[in-house]
């Protein structure tokens, strides 16, 4: 992808938040260009145009805004993401309805980001982006079983519809693909989708964030608030991990559902909800139902057209593509020529479990791409420690993960060891976000070369 399509650009006054996505989006294999105002952007070589623009909404001069609107003067169809304080949700109403492709409230989740980027590439490499459907591609949902066509058949039957989805699969499956999937082949493809991960925001937040609040209303409610349904007008909100809700705003949802209307927190309006409902989640809702910590009632008002996303042991004949796939996403971000797969690791990949999904094979491919030197992605003895090579040829083998661990554990504490322990530095040189970094070092704990 990153040798034919422009580069992603990004716009930010903040360096930090600057630099750890440019980090976030080289460690998916892709070009990216950043710049800290809308003018910098303005006058910049124009040789090639973006594939898709991260762009903040409050920048010093002119505003993400007032960049969209004179891109879209010019005639540029260039995906826009937005990424907006709290306090800039009013402003960002105004983006989607001017045509932004996704937006994102500080702080954001990586994953969630980077699938919304790729999605807004893809819609850029289709030639006829004004198509339904032109996000449904190849790029983005890899594979050819059995399995993965019965789900893509089932996307393709309901997408036309109004009708609710509920995505069930494990974690890493791809639950989020097939959501943007169905919205790019719907009569709403034009309209914004916004994604809200439901278990990565505190229960006493989650209301707020989904249906806005007026001022006032709790301590630190220093003004309204629009929520993401609001944002999400006249498109699709996806709920992530919708098993998460806290019972109180489940019952919030269900209104939603039922009514189509809702109310902000410390509010007495109702307001009106043109939007398609999405949701997913890993959890066994049913069990939920009867421990009493998911209603029935909104179980059958999202269930209403149910698709369960397999996991990867399900579709073993797809890992092979998918290989494929993350090693162009990541030999381009490593610097690396890797062309092919040993048949032995190969074989190794296709018997794995794949607890993690296609999620792990992702992380799988991008650490081994980057310690290879060879165009053949290969294992070798040498990168593990030799306590963990002679346990491998035990009666107990090591796991893969176990493997893959250790070898990332090395890599990173000879990088700690070149950089003298500077987080920002060894972040950079291994493709991560500062961080997944402190994620990793907590984990592995003190780490020598």
């Amino acid at each position: 992808m990153s040798e034919t399509c422009p580069p992603v650009y990004v716009v930010d006054d903040d360096v930090a938040v600057r630099e750890s996505v440019a980090s976030l989006i080289r460690s998916a294999g892709l070009r990216v260009q950043t710049f800290k105002s809308a003018q910098e952007f303005l006058v910049r070589p124009r040789a090639e145009v973006p594939s898709c623009l991260v762009l903040d909404v409050k920048l010093p001069g002119l505003s993400g805004l007032d960049l969209q609107q004179e891109l879209a003067k010019a005639d540029l169809q260039i995906p826009i993401i937005f990424l907006t304080g709290h306090g800039d949700i009013p402003m960002s109403v105004r983006a989607m309805k001017s045509g932004a492709f996704e937006f994102f409230t500080k702080p954001f989740d990586d994953e969630a980001l980077l699938a919304a980027i790729r999605q807004a590439i893809a819609r850029y490499q289709v030639p006829n982006r004004g198509k339904k459907g032109a996000l449904h591609s190849p790029e983005t949902i890899v594979g050819s079983s059995a399995a993965l066509k019965a789900v893509l058949n089932r996307v393709a039957s309901v997408a036309p519809t109004e009708s609710t989805v509920l995505i069930l699969g494990e974690t890493g499956t791809g639950k989020e693909l097939v959501a943007h999937a169905i919205h790019a082949r719907s009569q709403r493809s034009s309209r914004p989708v916004v994604s809200v991960n439901c278990a990565a925001i505190q229960p006493s937040l989650i209301a707020s964030e989904l249906f806005g609040h007026e001022k006032g209303a709790f301590t630190g409610a220093l003004q309204q608030r629009r929520g993401r349904f609001e944002l999400a007008e006249g498109g699709t909100i996806f709920l992530d991990e919708v098993g998460d809700l806290p019972a109180e705003t489940q019952i919030a949802l269900l209104r939603v559902l039922q009514e189509r209307e809702f109310e902000r927190v410390g509010g007495n309006q109702s307001i009106r909800a043109d939007v398609r409902v999405i949701a997913a989640t890993n959890r066994d809702l049913q069990a939920g139902i009867a421990a009493g910590t998911f209603r029935s009632d909104l179980f059958y008002r999202l269930n209403v057209f149910p698709i369960e996303v397999p996991p990867l042991r399900e579709r073993r004949e797809d890992i092979p593509p998918l290989i494929d796939h993350f090693i162009r996403l990541h030999a381009d971000r490593a610097g690396k020529k890797v062309r092919a797969v040993d048949e032995k690791v190969l074989e190794m990949l296709q018997t794995y479990s794949w607890p993690g999904n296609i999620r792990e094979l992702q992380n799988v491919i991008e650490r081994w791409v980057i310690v290879s030197d060879t165009e053949e992605l290969s294992t070798d003895e040498s990168w593990l420690p030799r306590d963990e090579t002679a346990a491998a040829g035990a009666t107990a083998p090591l796991s893969l993960r176990d493997h893959v661990e250790a070898v990332e554990r090395k890599l990173i504490g000879r990088t700690m060891t070149a950089v003298g322990g500077n987080q920002s530095e060894a972040a950079r040189r291994l493709g991560l976000s500062r961080g997944s970094l402190i994620e990793r070092l907590k984990k592995y704990g003190p780490m020598t070369d």
